[in-house]
């Protein structure tokens, strides 16, 4: 393909990129609304709630005191850790704390698996920044198995778990499962690190609180953000030790910011007001999911999935049997025509005649019926 027509391809998603973006901005009935696609009105209207969460007479943070510190040990809590660490990305906590492990174990090879955040959506910084090896333990889209961590035939100091595994649609392995593959890294002397950036959300699958899920690994990153609807930023979790280390690196990779307190403030007001609600998500995300299944049995799409059938989180993926760009269209028209918006995300190529898209269900999919669901896959079939 020419560059010219690369160039036009491009000029066509930006294009539609800006058209769906719109369309949610005025769209009365949404599965999700994120925070961060409102405007600056909207997000600083977070705050309003911040005297609920936080003293705002107390002096404001300098260098990581104060407020921050405050949302660490609130956090390590959550997590059952000794002590949490405030990073401004995950992508710098993740390689602080792997940097960290890579150190004390004397192996800076990493398991992972190759749909995970670090390989998929990072620019090889594991490797590039940190000095670490990645190794992937497996490319299945599914969690990874205990007997695939046991027999894998090089050594690693850490093995990293992503929970859920986003890529693979949002997928969580069973408590059983989850406990075996960790007891098999054990096994082989490496430590265990969760890439839980949504584990918030996965109480409901295991049917365990956070602090025993967290309990299991050495250590802990979680995003502040994409649960939370924070403003950004994340905490690293663990031994104190570790988390005293993980802040020493932390200032060499830029990240002791002189203050931080809008962006902690609405991580606080997260806590208060979106974790309590993350089961009520995730129970309905499981109505809203078979209410897709049907509405597009019943219109007559000739093949369709839901996945998984009964989502582990929220958030789940739907395939479709159309080109990306037909099914990216259908969806933002339903948007602008309807102000009703079914498939708010954007859509990716799965294979040939294959599109992809994410579906998240937060404090605005609740006011959805499964019949809201079934009547809105109508109007956008008769679209595509």
């Amino acid at each position: 393909m020419s560059d010219t027509a690369d160039e036009g391809e491009k000029h066509v998603r930006d294009e539609q990129r800006l058209r769906r973006r719109a369309a949610l901005r005025g769209a009365e009935r949404v599965l999700a609304r994120p925070g961060f696609l409102g405007t600056i009105g909207q997000r600083l209207a977070v705050l309003d709630e911040a005297r609920e969460s936080y003293d705002l007479d107390e002096l404001s943070d300098t260098y990581g005191g104060g407020i921050v510190e405050t949302l660490e040990e609130r956090v390590a809590g959550l997590l059952g850790k000794e002590a949490a660490a405030y990073f401004p990305t995950g992508t710098m906590a993740q390689q602080v704390a792997l940097r960290c492990w890579a150190g004390r174990t004397g192996n800076p090879a990493v398991a992972l698996h190759a749909l995970a955040h670090p390989e998929v959506h990072e620019r090889n910084a594991f490797s590039t920044v940190s000095g670490l090896r990645p190794l992937r333990v497996t490319s299945e889209p599914r969690p990874p198995t205990a007997d695939e961590v046991r027999d894998f035939g090089e050594p690693f100091g850490t093995l990293m778990l992503e929970l859920p595994l986003r890529d693979a649609g949002f997928l969580l392995p069973t408590w059983e499962e989850l406990s075996e593959v960790v007891a098999a890294a054990r096994e082989r002397d490496a430590v265990v690190h969760f890439d839980g950036a949504r584990l918030w959300e996965s109480t409901t699958h295991f049917g365990r609180p956070l602090d025993e899920i967290a309990g299991l690994a050495d250590s802990v990153y979680v995003s502040l953000y994409k649960s939370l609807d924070g403003y950004g930023g994340a905490v690293l979790a663990g031994p104190r030790t570790l988390v005293d280390e993980a802040k020493a690196w932390r200032h060499r990779y830029g990240g002791d910011i002189f203050q931080q307190f809008p962006t902690v403030l609405s991580a606080l007001v997260g806590l208060d007001r979106e974790l309590p609600r993350l089961p009520e998500y995730v129970a309905h995300a499981r109505v809203v999911a078979a209410a897709l299944r049907e509405g597009l049995a019943a219109a007559g799409v000739p093949w369709a999935r839901v996945h998984p059938e009964v989502p582990h989180t929220n958030e789940f993926q739907v395939w479709l049997p159309y080109d990306q760009e037909a099914a990216a269209e259908a969806a933002v028209r339903q948007g602008e025509e309807t102000k009703t918006f079914l498939f708010s995300n954007g859509w990716d190529r799965g294979g040939p005649g294959l599109a992809v898209t994410e579906v998240f269900v937060r404090a605005a999919g609740l006011e959805w019926t499964a019949d809201d669901v079934k009547a809105a896959v109508t109007e956008f079939v008769e679209r595509l």
